[in-house]
């Protein structure tokens, strides 16, 4: 009996996407090495047209092609595409454009992408929010380069990541109302003695909730210590809350049996900066 073995090649191609990252510690975004600032676009008043500074701190020359998605948030802060808006949710998409659409930079290269307003004369009062999509495009062989021989009697498997991110285009229209509030605090220690704390960060009104949120403890003698920072949160029209869950420092000089934490959400993405906060007791 004879066997024969057909040779198959396989390459398994693999795409990673990752959108819209929420607790970056700076004011510019970062994905693979497209670095993008600032990490959110608004609109409100007389500006008509803003600018993106898009670099490229990769070691290799890189293309990125620029589209427009429209997400949804879900209550603990992660999101998923949409096509259609929710309940009091409005796309800004058809309301503003963008040049180029596409970007290609060479290694430190950098580069403008510029975004200015259509046609919002024609709009209701309210909030209005789209967001642009970045994603790093798979490179291809130059013309005329040559494919390295591959042993066909093998099984190849090739993953290739692609980079994507994702940034806010806010539109404000009309009187901007918001407030905001803290609520379902919870302090927990768990098994292994990490301090966590759960809490829900409540918005109303018709904008966007965008900022940061410290947590202090203070001792019974009254000195204070950072032990939490979560920067660059938002609460997304027409989500009303955000859940939020934290692990806090596992500081050896802190004792979480007593004392208080005092906690402060401080929005910054009015033109008056808000804050809501809170103080709990610790036993």
């Amino acid at each position: 009996m004879i066997l024969v073995t057909r040779k198959l090649t396989i390459s398994i191609l693999l795409s990673c996407f990752f959108v819209c990252l929420l607790f970056l510690p700076t004011r510019s975004m970062a994905q693979g090495n497209l670095l993008i600032y600032p990490k959110r676009v608004v609109f409100e008043g007389p500006k008509r047209s803003q600018e993106l500074s898009l670099s490229n701190s990769g070691k290799d020359t890189a293309r990125y092609v620029i589209s427009i998605v429209q997400i949804r948030m879900r209550d603990d802060g992660s999101f998923e595409t949409i096509s259609q808006p929710d309940s009091s949710q409005h796309f800004a998409d058809k309301n503003f454009r963008f040049f180029p659409r596409n970007v290609v930079l060479a290694p430190n290269e950098a580069q403008t992408v510029k975004i200015q307003l259509a046609k919002v004369n024609e709009l209701e009062p309210g909030e209005y929010r789209s967001h642009l999509y970045f994603r790093a495009e798979l490179e291809k062989d130059p013309l005329g380069q040559e494919k390295a021989t591959r042993d066909t009697s093998a099984i190849s498997v090739r993953l290739v990541p692609v980079f994507g991110i994702s940034i806010p285009i806010i539109i404000r229209v009309g009187e901007s109302t918001m407030d905001m509030s803290l609520s379902k605090i919870s302090f927990q220690l768990q098994k292994d003695s990490t301090p966590t704390i759960t809490m829900d960060i409540n918005r109303s009104g018709n904008m966007s909730v965008y900022g940061d949120v410290s947590f202090d403890y203070i001792s019974l003698q009254g000195k204070t210590t950072r032990v939490g920072l979560v920067k660059g949160l938002s609460v997304y029209t027409p989500n009303t809350r955000r859940h939020l869950r934290l692990s806090l420092d596992k500081n050896p000089e802190i004792d979480y049996h007593k004392g208080s934490l005092h906690i402060v959400f401080t929005d910054l993405s009015a033109r008056t900066i808000k804050v809501a906060q809170e103080q709990i007791l610790l036993d």
